[in-house]
């Protein structure tokens, strides 16, 4: 006699199971996130065919006796997404890629798709939200269509699994994990059990046939991965792909990576031909910089192995209020409140009953220290109502006493500078000693938060 199905209630935020529902979730503290979900104890699909195939049992093996040969990577021939990847997508991965609604997911992969198959590789891209016709059409207007890459538009994750047995291909995309589902689990598709069960699926097939495999997400209205966390656990590489504040340009970012660096940033310009990579971002973020105007400072950050200029904007006024605002986009509130203290204990400026508002132009995000002496000149220039010089360029750490500590990189920093025109730059005297100045450029080394001031204001 066959299993009755069996009824859990699963929070959709996190995964949380319970046998009753409940209006809270005691894992996450969502509301109402609980749905009942009904999973039989077959694993077979009514449809026939399964992503997982049968393997000996593996081995233990000495350490020693691994074999450490680099793993061959496939380049797409895009810059700034293979950086992204850390050189080029690894066979037998599974990558997954999140982004708003609207921001490029598909328009992305398809893209990814066209390179695969120009490359020799025979890609299968499973479109379960559009129609073959309608990615044919985009594919027309990408430039996309070729005889190596094969559509397949299908939820059912058996129909898919039928289809990858008889179009053996190099190269999976499933555009989305959310709804693709499993028909042996009752639950409906995007809800906790049916995205686990797809990407587990979809892991095994891409560990043990060796398929490089992609899988688009859906994001929360905050900006997370649908699903449960693990999710991003089980697969090898999790891809952000953000708008830059509705324009054309895209930022993509590895929040996980097994096979290259987290820190890596791609930019790219959203076009009625696709997605152009743009190779120098740091013109892009001071293209429309002001030029003479107070509260403006360009600073060097690292992203990954590049080096990127930003321009970080203050603006100090009086407040109407009891007590004053501190207001930041793309740095962290509690950073500039630190720095702001810095300033009236050590420089002696003034910000009692001041409004401080700081702005990191064109979307860029500041997270490491190097930023700290950029944001304070700047803040010191809006309250000063003085311009700082449109061709410097300022960067460094500010410590609690004032004084101004190293940073790595320098080299890399400045080169990348000068490359853009700027012909001074204050810098820290710690870890400098050894440091040459590019041609055309004028180093000021300092110590103190005064003496950067008064660099920056000479």
């Amino acid at each position: 006699m066959s299993k009755q199905p069996t009824s859990q209630h699963v929070c959709q935020a996190c995964g949380h199971v319970e046998r009753k529902w409940l209006g809270r979730c005691p894992g996450c503290g969502a509301v109402s996130s609980f749905v009942e979900e009904h999973a039989s104890a077959g694993p077979k699909s009514s449809k026939g065919g399964s992503l997982a195939i049968s393997r000996p049992a593996a081995k233990a093996i000495r350490i020693t006796d691994v074999d450490i040969t680099e793993v061959p990577r496939r380049k797409l021939g895009m810059g700034e997404l293979d950086r992204v990847l850390g050189g080029g997508l690894v066979p037998g991965s599974l990558v997954l890629v999140g982004g708003e609604p609207g921001v490029g997911k598909s328009t992305l992969l398809l893209e990814v798709a066209k390179r695969l198959a120009h490359s020799g590789l025979r890609t299968l891209y499973v479109s379960a939200e559009e129609s073959t016709a309608q990615t044919r059409l985009r594919a027309e207007r990408l430039g996309a269509l070729h005889e190596e890459l094969f559509l397949l538009s299908e939820t059912d994750l058996g129909v898919v699994a039928s289809q990858i047995d008889a179009v053996k291909p190099g190269a999976l995309i499933i555009d989305s994990v959310q709804t693709v589902y499993a028909p042996e689990l009752d639950s409906a598709p995007g809800t906790v059990s049916q995205v686990r069960e797809v990407t587990t699926r979809a892991m095994q097939l891409a560990k043990q046939r060796g398929i490089t495999t992609l899988l688009v997400g859906h994001v929360t209205k905050d900006g997370g991965l649908a699903g449960p966390k693990t999710l991003e656990h089980m697969v090898d590489c999790v891809l952000s792909f953000e708008s830059s504040r509705g324009g054309p340009h895209r930022v993509l970012r590895a929040t996980k990576n097994r096979f290259g660096s987290t820190a890596e940033l791609a930019v790219f310009e959203m076009q009625g031909g696709g997605l152009i990579p743009v190779d120098n971002p740091s013109a892009l973020f001071l293209a429309e910089r002001p030029r003479g105007r107070s509260g403006s400072v360009v600073t060097a950050t690292i992203e990954g192995t590049r080096a990127l200029l930003v321009e970080v904007q203050a603006l100090c006024v009086q407040t109407p209020f009891g007590n004053p605002r501190r207001t930041c986009t793309g740095i962290d509130t509690n950073r500039v409140a630190l720095l702001a203290a810095v300033l009236e204990r050590r420089a002696g400026l003034s910000l009692l009953g001041m409004d401080l508002f700081v702005n990191v132009a064109g979307g860029a995000t500041l997270d490491e220290p190097a930023a700290d002496l950029a944001t304070a000149v700047s803040i010191a220039s809006s309250l000063r109502q003085r311009a700082v010089d449109p061709d410097l360029i300022i960067f460094g750490e500010l410590g609690l006493a004032g004084e101004v500590r190293g940073v790595a990189r320098v080299d890399s920093r400045l080169e990348e500078a000068s490359r853009l025109g700027f012909t001074r730059a204050v810098i820290p005297v710690a870890g400098t000693a050894t440091v040459l100045a590019p041609r055309g450029m004028l180093l000021v080394r300092v110590a103190t938060i005064d003496e950067a001031l008064d660099a920056a204001f000479s």
